[in-house]
């Protein structure tokens, strides 16, 4: 255990406690957004995103001494364990340095050495590696394991199985598989060409080559998948010459002997057979692994920018969902997400009902006060907004539309989740409730989704499907316990995203909230059915009651730190009814007059938790997505053929991948801005720069209609 603290020390750059700390807080079964929240003393104010690595680094370095444990004793049970193996066991620092000393000692298929150890060629294979400078005629030699019973006809096939073993044995040497690898990473050139005569999307990897120490990541997945499909044939090209100089100064003594021609041949034939396929696998996989790592990143940020967005609060929204043949589906949602009204419209082909359409739509606009329609982005988009744009203009009052994304609304609408919500609605209606509820709450809304098919990921199949799962579910949990939920209106799938609360546990509190009303403290949780003491305190602080006799439960101040609270605001001259009254104008600087350090120690906490309290009584009910810039709210309608190269627009965020940023222009047709045209510096990441969700300014370089792409440059644009 102080290896793994020492070694996380180093990687992280932190105080031996901060490790310490927060290890043994994990161990006791909190949670990150907890130990981030409320733990700030202990970790030396880590955030939630470091712990979260902290953690995985954490698992990944104790699966690694589990590994080396399970090596050693397989190793000894084969009786070869030896010091100098276990001493190179303890230093190994990643888990392919423990599979290759493990390799000469796993059980393997039947090969070409093995079927000469089974001949009794091994001595043979000894003495002609020991390349004595004295070991005679190394044919007469051979010819003494020739043995016809055995399958060994003369002394040339035992001369044959007998390197068969040195080339494995070569093979099998854990310093030489390493340094093998390193080269391949510093010399080698990842090569793709056409499979097939046929275009692609893949047609740029047709004739393509760059050096495996500079892949960008994206283009390690893009050629995968080609490859994959069957457009691409890809290898790694090494100079060869240079490995097999290098395993020959391993293995062929500097004074020659009469057995280091033999020598020569085997290790060159153990790098082309053995080493070279093997090894171009393993630095594949391992790009491919930090390839699908960075997406994993990109992945999790789009997601954490989407949930992040700011709410559209106090309004009635019309959702619609486009369609051709079925119809477009139309739900009215009042300002608590409550179903008012649903129908379906045919304006699109081939019923072309435009007319009809228009009127049933106004007719819900009016009847219901709706304030925004809602469109999804997907299949006949383009068409319905024409017609809500439209008919939007008759009306004599302002009613906007927004096109938004409804990537995973079918998959929710499919799902047990949506059939146990809505189970007299059909599945395009409850898209179209999803469509509309998104805008006025996305995180409510996406919570209910498969965070893998809300779409703002880059190759998001082609990556470790369980490794994706487990980051974006961190990201939600991040997100919901940041924001805070209410704990008398959050569906069981937000409450299961909540610190502390399961599937079952969140369900159990929306069945005890049906059964015996609206919550009025947070105390009350007690009562929930297998909501213990240790589920109380991880998951208390981040549920608010919005109208509870105490203000304390509608703020992210924890029931631990009531009592702290309480006495704040006695040292400083204010009560609880001044915090409901937001009448606290003065604390910070009544703080300040006595001494932060000296407060924090009268009230017997630290002085992270009491800024974090301070914060909570000066903003009770705060939702940190209302400090971010709105969302774009649309009258009319543009489309691509209206725009022309230098045209200024603003627009929305939707994807951000390694390469550039995919920009929502109010189109239907999203335009790229290229990493090179972010900014008019140099971007390192898209990241850097910008974020899903993100309001910007944009020039337009090229349209091409016909196949519907737009290039954008954010350079010079203010």
């Amino acid at each position: 255990m102080a290896d793994i603290v020492a070694q996380l020390v180093r990687e992280f750059g932190l105080d031996p406690y901060q490790v310490r700390n927060t290890i043994r807080l994990i161990d006791e079964g909190c949670t990150i957004p907890f130990i981030a929240r409320y733990r700030k003393e202990q970790t030396g104010e880590l955030n939630a995103q470091v712990l979260r690595e902290l953690y995985d680094r954490l698992v990944y370095l104790r699966n690694l001494e589990s590994r080396k444990e399970e090596v050693r004793r397989l190793i000894e049970e084969q009786g070869r364990l030896t010091d100098e193996i276990s001493a190179a066991l303890d230093a190994c620092v990643t888990m392919q340095e423990v599979e290759d000393i493990y390799r000469p000692f796993r059980p393997k298929r039947r090969t070409r050495a093995s079927i000469a150890r089974e001949k009794g060629l091994e001595p043979l294979a000894e003495i002609i590696f020991r390349q004595d400078m004295y070991a005679g005629n190394i044919y007469e030699t051979a010819q003494r394991f020739v043995d016809s019973e055995k399958g060994v006809n003369s002394a040339d096939e035992a001369l044959a199985g007998a390197m068969d073993i040195i080339a494995e044995n070569v093979s099998d040497d854990a310093e030489i598989r390493k340094s093998v690898r390193k080269m391949f990473f510093k010399h080698g050139v990842l090569l793709s060409r056409a499979a097939k005569e046929e275009d692609s999307v893949y047609r740029m990897y047709y004739d393509f080559r760059e050096p495996v120490s500079r892949i960008a990541k994206h283009r390690v997945l893009a050629v995968n998948r080609g490859e994959r499909e069957g457009f691409l044939q890809v290898k790694i090209e090494v100079p060869e010459e240079l490995i097999i100089e290098y395993l020959l100064s391993r293995t062929v003594r500097k004074k020659r002997s009469v057995t280091a021609e033999f020598v020569e041949k085997a290790v060159e034939d153990s790098f082309k057979r053995l080493i070279a396929p093997s090894v171009e696998n393993e630095v594949r996989n391992e790009l491919t692994e930090l390839a699908g790592e960075q997406a994993i990143k990109v992945f999790a940020e789009n997601l954490r920018n989407l949930l992040m967005q700011p709410p559209v609060r106090g309004r009635v929204v019309l959702g619609l969902d486009p369609a051709y043949r079925t119809g477009c589906k139309l739900a009215v949602v009042d300002d608590t997400g409550k179903v008012l009204a649903t129908d379906v419209i045919y304006p699109t082909p081939p019923q072309k009902r435009v007319e009809e359409a228009e009127k049933t739509l106004l007719y819900l606009v009016e009847k219901y006060r709706v304030d925004i329609v809602s469109i999804g982005n997907g299949t006949a988009s383009r068409e319905s907004e024409i017609i809500v744009a439209n008919a939007l203009k008759k009306l004599d009052r302002k009613v906007y539309y927004m096109v938004v994304s409804e990537a995973g609304a079918s998959v929710y609408s499919a799902s047990k989740l949506g059939a146990e919500e809505f189970p007299d609605f059909d599945v395009s209606l409850r898209s179209a409730v999803s469509i509309a509820r998104r805008l006025q709450d996305p995180l409510a809304e996406l919570v209910k989704i498969d965070p893998k098919a809300i779409g703002v990921g880059q190759y998001q199949h082609d990556m470790n499907q369980n490794r994706l799962s487990e980051t974006l579910r961190g990201v939600v949990e991040d997100c919901v316990n940041s924001v805070g939920v209410d704990l008398n209106t959050a569906s069981p799938s937000l409450l299961s995203y909540v610190s502390g609360i399961n599937t079952a546990v969140a369900k159990n509190i929306v069945e005890y909230r049906e059964k015996a009303g609206r919550f009025r403290n947070r105390a009350e949780l007690k009562n929930v059915k297998k909501l213990g003491e240790k589920t109380f305190e991880q998951c208390a602080g981040f549920l608010r009651i919005t109208d509870g006799a105490n203000i304390l439960d509608n703020t992210s101040v924890h029931p631990e730190s009531y009592d702290a609270a309480v006495k704040l605001l006695e040292l400083t001259g204010y009560t609880l009814e001044d915090v409901r009254d937001r009448k606290l104008d003065g604390l910070e600087k009544e703080v300040e007059r006595i001494g932060i350090e000296k407060v924090a120690a009268e009230l017997n906490i630290g002085i992270p938790t009491l800024r974090d309290i301070i914060s909570e009584l000066l903003k009770p009910g705060r939702d940190p997505r209302d400090e971010l810039p709105k969302p774009i709210l649309l009258t009319d309608v543009l489309s691509i053929e209206d725009l022309k190269p230098g045209m200024i627009l603003t627009g929305t965020v939707r994807n951000v991948a390694d390469f550039g940023a995919f920009v929502d222009i109010g189109v239907h047709q999203d335009g790229l801005v290229h990493i090179s045209e972010l900014s008019d510096k140099y971007v390192r990441s898209p990241m850097d720069v910008v974020s899903v969700g993100d309001i910007v300014k944009v020039r337009v370089l090229s349209v091409d209609v016909e196949r519907k792409r737009i290039s954008l440059s954010m350079q010079g644009v203010t």
